[in-house]
Formats: structure tokens, sequence, C-alpha cells
């Protein structure tokens, strides 16, 4: 599909005229671009008329994206219309007159289709909605939502000075020792209750509280057992109601509800990212209405995205009860990823879109689908290839969430043009937005190195778990650790901690940039983790500096060998069962144990699974052709049966059999039964009444 851009200097704000517009259409292939200086005012018909145009629209501008829409559907245009930010991005920085090429490649990425629609996950909400925290706390906000929502209330914690309401509108509960489960429209919370007040036999006549002499009975009738001395008075008082029973055990109940307002003074759930439809409000009043407020808006059908795929074939989570890789369980900050057998189960209704795990993913097993790697790719080579065709060099992208991390870029850029010491956006730093940073990872970072970028930069705002921080900076060392072994000088990836734009200011000023191969990559991302990876780092290495034949890495890389200590290996093959990407073979006709490292994922499974605890990963990438090809780490002779001659096992392991064997009652004078085949073993063991060179005389 063919583009309209149209662009803007905002009131000559920005260093856009003429010559400009030529030479950005130039590098966007679209001929000579007309540039406004009102185009949401008194230039509008410019915008108007390409509206009436057989093609997509570009708008360097979001400021006014309403406006523009509006007048899009008053034409009723069926072309895409699109929007984009040349003005905090890069227009108003101190290096605003060099700023043409990252313009030309926003314009650019802003022109791409939009990604294929993923796969969609429902939630349903009636409103139910249980309130759980101190009465103090819990009680008013239940008489405030019970007219809009189904409310439910468990009392909490400490005696309160609050009454009960006076009419009986929703459920009243008490207990200790919270848990809950679930997501929006699904939650169970689970109490033991302690109180021996049960509160939905109560009647709230208060008989209990006039009568308890240590007054040990709140007002909502909790009593306080470090007072109550158990006179009795209160279940006197109580009569044929029978509401009180001290001897009863807690007992524990259950409650199933769409929404959670936890009152709590330290939230219930320690997540860093809840669950939708729980609303945590801290000790902050202001945060109380807020989270009203949310709470209110979710009642109805709601949908996300599924933001992973997954493939169980690839996992190297478990084989044979041990585990081997836990990266993606270890790194969710939402306890959405779970061990399920010899892989792992990801809930999308707890998932929320972080990607961490598709980063610390070693076999590619978990991959991003919102977007996909392919598109992802395909936005940073078309950024980079058009930021070089309009002179631009030596680009950064800067890699930003969506939400946060987009205004922090916006008050960057109006700061900027405000003056003092505000330096804005360089020009060479290109920001590209995703829905979270911790969803990219090594393999785009190589291949954007690859397509010409001499740095990756990613935002991190504060937003984040500290879990895909960490994992962000181990993945960092890992790419710099292979650019660096290539020759390529300078760091090229790095990770921008800010939550202020003063913060981000002096960041950007001294992003960091490295050498870049000669030429860039005319690949495209693939879906597979792995194969952008193989062809990135091919690209790299054709025109990297250095030809070394291995790179070492981090501890925890997805790449390496697996060093055997032959003394101990009994070349059982229980690690080649266990390998699930296929690095370690058995050989059908003599026992060799093969290693294929482009294969390996280091894992670890076959470490854990090796009875005689021969083997060690040793994390490298290996460059030359040897990484695809089958290496024999181990091999040893054939143990022939000793009553026939056929092959069953190897010496090392008939060694060891024997070693532990042969003082096992079991095999009491029949040792050397061990060292036959299985056919010959039985045979012996059947010949009843006769004699056996092979072993002990069998008994009729």
């Amino acid at each position: 599909m063919s583009t309209t851009f149209r662009i803007c200097s905002c009131n000559r704000s920005m260093p856009l005229d003429a010559a400009a517009g030529e030479r950005i259409g130039k590098a966007l292939g679209a001929g000579p671009l007309p540039v406004a200086t009102e185009l949401c005012g008194r230039q509008v018909d410019a915008y108007l008329e390409a509206l009436d145009g057989n093609a997509q629209v570009v708008v360097g501008c979001t400021q006014e994206q309403a406006l523009f829409e509006e007048l899009a559907q008053q034409k009723k245009t069926g072309f895409p219309l699109r929007f984009v930010n040349l003005r905090e991005t890069g227009g108003w920085s101190a290096q605003a007159a060099s700023a043409l090429p990252k313009m030309a490649a926003l314009l650019a990425d802003a022109a791409l289709p939009d990604a294929e629609p993923v796969p969609a996950v429902n939630y349903v909400s009636q409103g139910r909605v249980m309130i759980i925290g101190g009465a103090d706390r819990v009680l008013p906000w239940a008489e405030r939502l019970c007219d809009q929502l189904s409310v439910s209330v468990l009392l909490t914690g400490p005696r309160a000075a609050a009454i009960m309401p006076h009419e009986r509108r929703y459920p009243v509960f008490s207990g200790a020792n919270v848990k809950i489960d679930g997501w929006l429209g699904a939650f169970s919370v689970a109490w033991q209750q302690d109180n021996p007040i049960d509160l939905d036999r109560c009647v709230r006549c208060n008989a209990c509280i006039a009568a308890c002499p240590e007054k040990a009975i709140s007002p909502v009738f909790q009593i306080d057992m470090q007072r109550c001395q158990r006179h009795g008075e209160c279940i006197e008082a109580c009569g044929p109601v029978a509401a009180i029973d001290f001897a009863r055990q807690a007992q524990p109940h259950e409650e199933h509800c769409d929404l959670v307002f936890d009152l709590s003074m330290n939230p219930l759930l320690a997540l860093d990212e809840p669950p939708q439809g729980y609303v945590a409000a801290g000790r902050e009043m202001m945060a109380e209405y807020d989270a009203a407020l949310r709470l209110a808006q979710m009642v109805g059908e709601f949908e996300k995205p599924k933001y992973f795929r997954y493939k169980e074939k690839l996992c190297a989570h478990s084989r044979n009860r041990k585990t081997g890789c836990t990266a993606c369980i270890d790194v969710c900050s939402t306890a959405a990823i779970s061990s399920n057998g010899d892989h792992v189960k990801v809930n999308p209704f707890l998932c929320m879109g972080c990607g961490g795990c598709t980063t610390v993913c070693p076999s590619g097993a978990l991959t991003y689908g919102y977007p996909d790697a392919p598109y992802l790719g395909r936005r940073m080579k078309t950024l980079l290839a058009t930021y070089a065709a309009a002179g631009g060099t030596q680009p950064v992208l800067l890699l930003h969430s969506r939400k946060r991390g987009t205004e922090l870029v916006n008050a960057l850029g109006r700061l900027a043009r405000s003056g003092k010491a505000w330096r804005g956006m360089p020009a060479r730093v290109i920001p590209l937005s995703v829905h979270h940073v911790a969803s990219v990872g090594i393999d785009l970072w190589l291949a954007a190195v690859a397509y010409g970028a001499a740095g990756i930069a990613v935002l991190a705002t504060g937003e984040e778990a500290p879990s895909y921080v960490e994992a962000l900076k181990k993945q960092m060392r890992i790419a710099q650790a292979i650019l660096s072994g290539l020759g390529y000088a300078g760091n090229h990836v790095q990770l921008i901690e800010a939550d202020e734009p003063e913060d981000l200011d002096a960041a950007l000023q001294q992003v960091q940039r490295g050498a870049t191969p000669a030429s860039a990559a005319a690949f495209n991302a693939f879906p597979e983790k792995r194969t952008t990876l193989d062809f990135a780092l091919a690209h790299l290495r054709q025109h990297a500096p250095h030809q070394p034949e291995q790179i070492p890495l981090p501890s925890g890389a997805p790449f390496g060998a697996v060093r055997v200590d032959t003394a101990s290996c009994t070349l059982c093959m229980a690690c080649a069962g266990a390998c699930p990407s296929s690095a370690l073979m058995d050989t059908a006709d003599r026992p060799q144990l093969r290693f294929i490292e482009n294969n390996c994922v280091q894992c670890g499974l076959c470490v854990q699974t090796c009875p005689e605890h021969a083997l060690e990963l040793v994390p490298r990438l290996l460059l030359d052709e040897a990484a695809k090809k089958p290496a024999v780490l181990n091999e040893t002779r054939p143990f022939a049966c000793i009553r026939c001659g056929k092959p069953f096992g190897t010496e090392k392991v008939i060694e060891s059999m024997l070693a532990r064997l042969a003082t096992h009652e079991a095999f009491s004078g029949s040792v050397e039964r061990l060292k036959m085949c299985g056919d010959c073993r039985v045979i012996d063991m059947m010949q009843a009444g006769g004699s056996s060179v092979h072993g002990p005389r069998l008994e009729q």
C-alpha cells in the first residue's frame, strides 16, 4: 500500500523547511514532502487533501491526533491513518538540526502495516467484590460501593474503632490467614475463622458487647482474646441465637468473587504485578479512592492479548523428574508460570505481557507474540535502514515501554523546548516503543547491531519488576561478551535506569556506542529465537575485526559445551536420554557419546541426570563449523556376553555394576550372571538340575 506523508514544523518550532522535506522524502522514497507550519489550523486543507487520495496517511504529529481522526471520520476515509511524534522525539532538542535522519526513520516505521492480531484472553466480571482489611477502612468503603457492586466483607486484623452498618446489605465475615488465588472474574478467597462469634449467625443485637465485663468485644463483634477471661456472660446474653462458641475450632472458609479490594496495611499478594481485578490501596487515602474508581469500572466482559507462544517440545525444564532450566519460572513477576511435569505451564489469565520469560528462555520454547520477533525485527530494520539512507550515522535504538517510557520521552522533549539546561533527545537516538522492555532480548539486540545499530539502550523507568532488570543486565553481559569477543570496539548494549526527565537527559547525553559491521545485514528476524541468533551471529562474524574460534561467555549463557570426566563416565547414556535439544546423542552400533554444540542450550539437565556426576557445563560460543558437527566426548569398547559373545554394554558399565552388586545378597554365588546379556541370563537361571559353567548350580 502506498503512503502519503504530512509533516509540520509546529509554528516553525522545529527546523523543518522545504529542503528538509526534500531530504526526508528522498530517504522514504516518496519524493519531496510538503512541510506545513500549522497543519492543525489554517493549513488543514493539506491534510484533508491527503485523505482524498488512495493511500494510507502518516501524520508527523500526535498532539492533535484527536482532531485529525475526527476530520477523517467526517470524510469517511477508508484507508489507514497513522501518527508519529516527531516533535518531542527529535524536533525539540539541542540537536534538532541534525535530527532529520531520525525523523525520516520514525515516519518509515509509522508507515509499516500493523502486526498480525494475536489470540485474546477473555474475562467476565459480574461485579462481585470482596473487600478485605480492618473494619475501620473496610466498612466505609463497603457502604459506598454496595450500590454499584455486589459487596462481601472480610474483616481482618486487630480491633478497630468502627461499628457495624445499620442495615445488613452485604455479608460480613471475619478471619485470619487469608489466601487469595485467581484473577479477574475468577478469584477465590480462603481464610480461617478464628473469631468465636459467627458473624453469619449474629443478629447484631449488641447484647454480648453490653454483657462483657472486660469490654473485650468490639462494635464489629471481634473478640480480643488477650483481654477476654471467658466468664461466659456473652454466651448467656446471646441466648438461643447461639452465635458465640469458644470451643469452635478454627474453620476454613472460602468465597468466590470477581474482584478483590485489599485494604490491608500490607498487601496480601506480594507480587510486583498482581493479577487483573486485584487492587491493593496500601496506606494512602488517595490510593483508596483511585482503587475504588478502577474497581467500579471492572464489571462486564473484557479481553487482553495472549502475549506468549509456547512450544512444549523445545522446553528444557525437566526430564525424568530431574529439573533443568527454571529461568522463566524464576523471572516471572506475576506467578503465571509453574512446573508441569517435564514442561512448564503458563496461565494466560495471570500473564501481564512483561515478556521476561521469553527473553531468558534459552531454547526459544517461549516466544513473545505482542508483537512477535519478526515484526519487531522488521521495525528495527526499517528504522535503521531509513536512518542510514537519510545520511545518519552511529544510530542508537532506545527501547522504552509504551506507557511510562513514552511519557518520559515526551516530557524530556517538552522540557528541552523550554531551554535552560535541558538537552533533549540526541539526534542519533531513535526511540522505539514496546509493550514491555523485558520482552526484547539478545536475539533482537544482536540482529539490530547486524542491521547497523551502534548501540541498544533499554530504558527502565522503575515500573519493571526487579527480576526483569536483573535479567536484562545478565543478558546484556552475554551480548556484550559476544560483540567484544568478535572485536567490535565499544559498548553496544546498556540499561538506562531513569524515572525522571532529568535522569534520562543526563543518561542520553552519555549514551554509549560501539563499532558496527561494514555493511548492514539483509536477513529478517525469525519466529524461532535461535534461528535469528544464528543469522545475526553469522553476519557479525563475517564482518568481525577478530575471527576467534570460540568466545568465553558468562554463566547462564544459552550457548556452550559439555565437559565430560572420562574417568568417571560409564557411558550409561542417561544424559543423552535427558537432553531436550538433541545436543547429546548416543550411537547405535558402538558405546560412544557424541555432542553437537550448536544444539546445546546449557539447560543443565545432563548434569542433573548423570549418576556419576561426570558432566560440567562450559558456557562459550564456538564459532567454527565444528559447532554444527557431532564431536565424540567419550567412547569405550563394548562388553561381550561371556556366554554368547554378543555385545550388550560397555566395560565401564559392567565394571561399575559388578563393584556395586557383587556383595548384594540377590547375586550371592551368581555374580557371573551380571556378565551375561539378558537372554543368556534367563537361560542360565532356567537350567534347573544341570550345572552352569557360568554361574552356580540352580536347586530344583
